[in-house]
């Protein structure tokens, strides 16, 4: 006699798309920061509240309490991880600069990219805030720090810049104190096409200043058509 088929083991409504606690916390964070920082952007630190952060990010207040106890805690993690992304995305642009003549410009263009971008705003909102909040401030001090050696280091690697040169390093610092105030400028108005000459212009600077061979101090190396 034919026998009837095993009755296969009923199974759980949902466990087969049971996610893992860790996975499903982390999706949350994560969502929690790409929130918060469109809160930023949006509405300044003074309009961004726990309670807007929570809802927009579809997360209850309990949860978000438990992950950040603190607006505080809240907006510092949020850019510090929205630029850890940018970092990311810089390195992988590097990988795609040109070579060639239009090196420098397109380096200046990644580097303007970045201090236009929504992290760059967000950024601005913690910075002034922490101006005048001795707690926030102890927060975005170190951040703001290594963000800065962050941001220079990857510059001097697109730049290609040999730093034991004279004023090399203070030229690439320049670099990145031109390309923020410009971020700067755009955050009040449509600053493109400013910006677009002056970087044609500090291009050239560089090339000339950082780039070109060096030209010797040996006093026996002169121009003939200058020797007696």
């Amino acid at each position: 006699m034919p026998t009837s088929p095993t009755p296969a083991t009923a199974t759980p409504p949902g466990a087969a798309a049971r996610v893992p606690q860790g996975e499903r916390s982390r999706a949350m964070r994560a969502r929690l920061l790409e929130a918060t920082v469109d809160c930023l952007v949006e509405h300044g630190f003074a309009g961004t509240t726990t309670t807007l952060v929570s809802q927009r990010a579809g997360v209850s207040r309990g949860a978000q309490l438990h992950h950040f106890p603190t607006k505080n805690d809240l907006v510092v993690a949020a850019v510090e991880h929205l630029t850890e992304v940018r970092g990311a995305e810089l390195a992988a642009a590097a990988h795609a600069l040109p070579a060639g003549p239009h090196r420098t410009r397109a380096v200046l263009q990644v580097l303007a990219d970045h201090f236009t971008s929504p992290v760059f705003t967000a950024a601005l909102e913690l910075w002034v805030a922490a101006r005048t909040d001795e707690a926030l401030l102890a927060a975005v001090g170190p951040l703001e720090q290594r963000v800065g050696r962050d941001a220079h280091r990857v510059s001097v690697e697109m730049l290609g810049v040999d730093e034991s040169r004279p004023g090399a390093r203070e030229l690439v610092q320049a670099t990145l104190d031109l390309v923020r105030g410009l971020g700067l400028a755009d955050t009040i108005t449509d600053d493109s096409r400013r910006r677009a000459g002056i970087l044609d212009q500090w291009a050239l600077v560089l090339e000339e200043r950082l780039l070109a061979e060096p030209r010797s101090t040996d006093p026996r190396s002169t121009d003939p058509q200058e020797q007696p």
